[in-house]
């Protein structure tokens, strides 16, 4: 950034400021006079932290931070999580704090909905099967799936909770603008051994979908895998059915009350299971082969799951059908360049 690019944006960030502050003033059952944020006027700090409150209302802080906090201390602090620091990182457009200079911590969301007026904001979901060293085209290499990773970390994407999606396509909370969710299907063990670790050391979470009638198969993690990856707070695992079946299809001369049962077998058997083997209650669900139809999401809805997925390419908006969520299926035979191409976070209207 230029001198001339940092005095403007200087500039503008006070004006913000400056305007932040008449507002919340405004907002307060007590009027006051702008606080002067260049003389000791300004209020105490809130306790726990070292820095200053200079303004408050219900819906900012003003606040000047000293050397000792953090995005993450402030996030805490404030906002009840440090996974919310992206908040304050976002609204002040800064990675760091620097000591001294005031920020705005927005207390609510600002834009729940993630629309601007240019475009919305999507968010895709990524899913693997199986990891190792094989050139089977399911199969993703150690190393491409590392520096798929590393491309994330790199350019300030946020992993994020599948579950995150919940409240976030109710129009109640806000996501990261970068968001994106990885998920694995069907429950293999080079999940656990290969992609855990590497999920691990970036702090990154995921969703494995598993069809419970694999659990316990030679290339399937154990129960005792999965209730450590859960342990993790990294790892959720979800039902993904109980054998596989497509869920959409009729069989041969079944009729529709026989179909509507084995379905909810499909759908049921796998809640049951998991919730009874890993003392989590399952909440999204993956269709096998991506295939879905009425009669399946009125039973999965029932069955008190929140989200579906699909494997239709693309990203999720705000008003994504939450029993048909897209998501985009990274191979074995894809590029660093592919990788890139799956990363729809955004829909610019103006193209």
């Amino acid at each position: 950034m230029s001198v001339l690019a940092k005095a403007i944006f200087t500039i503008m960030k006070w004006a913000v400021i400056s305007l932040t502050i008449q507002y919340v003033a405004g907002c307060s059952s007590h009027p006051t006079e702008s606080p002067d944020i260049s003389q000791d006027k300004a209020r105490s700090s809130s306790p726990g932290l070292v820095g200053r409150v200079i303004a408050q209302s219900s819906r900012f802080v003003v606040y000047v931070p000293s050397a000792q906090d953090t995005l993450r201390s402030l996030a805490e602090h404030y906002l009840g999580t440090v996974e919310n620091e992206w908040m304050i990182s976002e609204f002040n457009d800064i990675q760091t704090i620097e000591a001294g200079m005031p920020l705005i911590i927005p207390l609510r969301p600002l834009n729940p909905l993630g629309v601007d007026t240019k475009g919305f904001q999507t968010v895709p979901i990524l899913t693997y099967h199986r990891f190792g060293t094989n050139s089977d085209k399911m199969v993703v290499t150690s190393t491409a799936f590392a520096e798929q990773l590393q491309y994330l970390k790199s350019h300030d994407y946020h992993v994020i909770r599948l579950s995150d999606l919940v409240e976030f396509l109710n129009g109640k909370r806000a996501l990261p603008k970068r968001s994106v969710v990885i998920t694995m299907d069907d429950g293999y063990l080079s999940n656990y051994q290969y992609a855990f670790p590497l999920l691990k050391k970036h702090g990154f979470p995921a969703t494995i979908f598993l069809y419970t009638d694999f659990a316990g198969a030679a290339d399937s993690m154990s129960w005792t895998q999965m209730k450590e990856m859960i342990d993790s707070k990294l790892i959720d695992i979800q039902a993904h059915s109980k054998t596989h079946a497509n869920l959409s299809e009729r069989l041969a001369g079944e009729s529709e009350s026989d179909y509507r049962k084995r379905i909810e077998n499909e759908v049921i058997t796998p809640r049951n299971l998991l919730l009874r083997k890993l003392a989590s209650k399952p909440v999204t669900f993956a269709y096998p082969y991506g295939d879905s139809n009425p009669v399946a999401i009125d039973i999965i809805t029932k069955a008190g799951f929140q989200l579906a997925v699909t494997v239709n390419p693309g990203g999720n908006p705000f008003f994504a059908h939450p029993y048909l969520l897209r998501r985009s299926m990274i191979l074995g035979d894809h590029s660093i360049e592919d990788f890139k191409s799956k990363l729809q976070v955004y829909v610019d209207l103006d193209l």
